[in-house]
């Protein structure tokens, strides 16, 4: 029998780990109308310092191409939850910034995000969560 790698089972098991989070915290938010990939891209909005991003800089921060931002927002555009801002230092470019609707949105969802994220690692003690996501900045 073949002794499988402690990093091959590493990355095995946190594919499946991230889906299945994935979708837990998809269902949870799913009653405010957003999808976990929305929600981090309201996320980072937020906690950016000028509370505005360039879409290829949201790319990085959610793990999406940029493209793959582009068709994600534009919903949300379309919804008043984001708004599109003039770059002042790059015209080519526009920035993107929530809207007071997507302000409120993202408050809400935040509440839901926290309890579903607290019930999902209820088992851990804080000491080992946070060993957790030092271990797993380590990786990425």
């Amino acid at each position: 029998m073949c002794q499988v790698p402690v990093s091959s089972t590493f990355i095995i098991q946190n594919a499946l780990l991230a889906s299945k989070l994935s979708k837990r915290v998809d269902n949870q938010l799913s009653v405010h109308g957003i999808s976990f990939t929305e929600y981090m891209i309201m996320h980072h909005l937020d906690s950016s310092p000028l509370k505005t991003m360039r879409r290829i800089e949201l790319a990085e921060h959610v793990g999406i191409s940029a493209s793959g931002v582009t068709r994600l927002i534009a919903p949300m555009e379309k919804i008043k939850i984001v708004v599109k801002e003039a770059n002042p230092r790059d015209a080519r470019q526009s920035l993107v910034k929530l809207s007071k609707a997507g302000q409120r949105l993202y408050t809400e969802a935040r509440v839901s995000f926290e309890h579903c994220t607290n019930s999902l690692m209820e088992n851990l003690s804080e000491n080992q969560q946070e060993k957790l996501v030092e271990l797993s900045a380590k990786v990425l």
